[in-house]
């Protein structure tokens, strides 16, 4: 019987280890994590993470070939294949700060495989990775390996949230890169054996380590790319009197370009893309391709101005200023579908409207009040470091008040600005909404998921990303 661990019980491990679990019964799939407050919650009703379909997957399994544990060196000690899926932050400070992945969590990881491991093992790399990672890990397992043979693979993960339990149904593809050794590839086979038990064998792809692990960083860089392009002729479409929706439509006609990641917004947020970015600027720059370098960068940039420029259409509208002004902020979590509030733009657009002294009253229906407090009070990058490195108790934000209905979030509001695209947001009562606020009423839509024809009938002032302006926003233009 194979026996596999997975080191990390965070958005990554949990959901593909119980996928796992699900797909191959005859397989025993330990998740294990020094954090005992998530290993209790993987062992609850209360599962710590939100991804539609997860609930039913794991309590099928568990206990019967899927285990959470907080006991680490006794499932990696017993494993065959041991998953690692740690956090690896943005290094704040050193070399590379601001970019560099901090390989910090995963080095100790490596070290403590290589010291309890009495049989050799495939380690795979499934958190997403600096490329020539896998060649630094190789080195600390060979170096204290006590005769024991290691062989690592590279297995990126592809999950969108939101929709992870499907993506890991039914894969676009699975990625696994190994050496290019007889040792290297019969490893890669014995993780490729493991997935054929539900992918079809021609979306299993098999590359070298550093094909796979820059693969994913690509991946990522290119639907980030596609997101900023959206926005940028957002701001256009709004100068120019164009529909960024008509223009999204036309473009992903167009067979080599497809509909997927055109929608303008806020800007994008997520665990990823911001990161892998980052990541890959600094890769650039440590191999002599400034160009390169400038020219992802430039996706974050516009990601940031979409966000700044967000808040300063917000601010413009009401007389240029929101000070002392109640703004309801409906969505936190960076998409609909997830909980994770990881890079959201909303943090930025609240930390914007804070900054000129406005009073937020924010609604989401899956994020926490102390999820949305922690986050508003903590560091850039500060997220990325598992939770019991985090501020333990971050100071509240006085002006930020959560509430757990829409209507209530925008009671007595000047403006409401819709962060998340909900569905439920489509389906709210809006005529009741307007008749709690103040007058004149704005809506500032950053989903484009409002009708703004109808709202517009109510009486509402009404900012939609990329779409034509009312006359007062136009009275009133955002200096950015």
């Amino acid at each position: 019987m194979v026996k596999i661990c997975c080191i990390g019980a965070g958005y990554v491990g949990g959901p593909t280890m119980a996928m796992i679990a699900l797909k191959c019964p005859e397989i025993e799939v330990a998740v294990v994590d020094i954090s005992a407050p998530r290993i209790a919650a993987w062992n609850s009703d209360q599962l710590p993470i939100y991804e539609p379909g997860l609930d039913e997957v794991v309590k099928e399994c568990r206990d019967r070939n899927l285990f959470f544990s907080t006991n680490v060196e006794k499932h990696v000690a017993e494993a065959d294949i041991i998953f690692v899926s740690v956090n690896t932050p943005t290094k704040t400070r050193g070399l590379g700060a601001g970019k560099a992945a901090d390989l910090t969590y995963w080095e100790s990881a490596a070290r403590m495989i290589a010291d309890v491991a009495k049989s050799d093992k495939i380690v795979v790399e499934k958190s997403t990775v600096p490329v020539k990672t896998a060649e630094a890990i190789e080195k600390i397992l060979t170096h204290n390996s006590n005769g024991i043979k290691f062989q690592i693979l590279s297995n990126p993960e592809f999950l969108a949230e939101g929709t992870a339990i499907d993506d890991l149904r039914a894969p676009d593809r699975v990625l696994i890169g190994g050496r290019e050794t007889p040792e290297g590839r019969k490893a890669v086979q014995a993780l490729k054996e493991v997935y054929a038990h539900w992918v079809p064998e021609d979306r299993i792809i098999t590359t070298n380590l550093w094909s796979a692990e820059l693969s994913k960083l690509a991946a990522n860089a290119f639907l980030a790319q596609r997101i900023s392009s959206i926005n940028a002729m957002s701001a256009l479409c709004e100068a120019t009197g164009a529909n960024v929706s008509e223009v999204a439509y036309a473009v992903g006609k167009d067979s080599r370009i497809g509909p997927k990641f055109l929608n303008a917004s806020v800007g994008f947020g997520g665990s990823c893309f911001q990161k892998d970015i980052l990541n890959l600027v600094y890769i650039c720059e440590c191999n002599g391709l400034p160009e390169v370098a400038n020219y992802w960068k430039q996706v974050i940039k516009i990601n940031d101005y979409q966000k700044s420029r967000f808040v300063n259409r917000v601010v413009s509208s009401m007389f240029n200023t929101v000070s002392g002004k109640k703004i309801a902020v409906l969505g936190f979590a960076f998409k609909k579908d997830t909980g994770d509030t990881r890079e959201t733009p909303a943090i930025d657009v609240c930390k914007g409207l804070l900054g000129d002294k406005a009073s937020i009253s924010i609604y989401d229906p899956q994020v926490t009040e102390d999820q949305i407090q922690r986050d508003l009070a903590m560091n850039k990058f500060d997220w990325d470091h598992p939770i019991h490195m985090q501020p333990v108790s971050p100071t509240t934000v006085k002006q930020v008040s959560v509430t757990w209905d829409a209507y209530e979030a925008a009671k007595g509001a000047h403006g409401v600005c819709i962060l998340t695209e909900w569905d439920e947001f489509k389906k709210l009562d809006y005529e009741r909404i307007y008749d709690s606020m103040q007058k004149p009423a704005f809506i500032f839509d950053g989903r484009n998921v409002v009708d703004a024809e109808k709202l517009r009938e109510i009486g509402f002032i009404v900012y939609s990303i990329g779409k034509p302006l009312d006359q007062w926003l136009k009275d009133m233009p955002a200096v950015c």
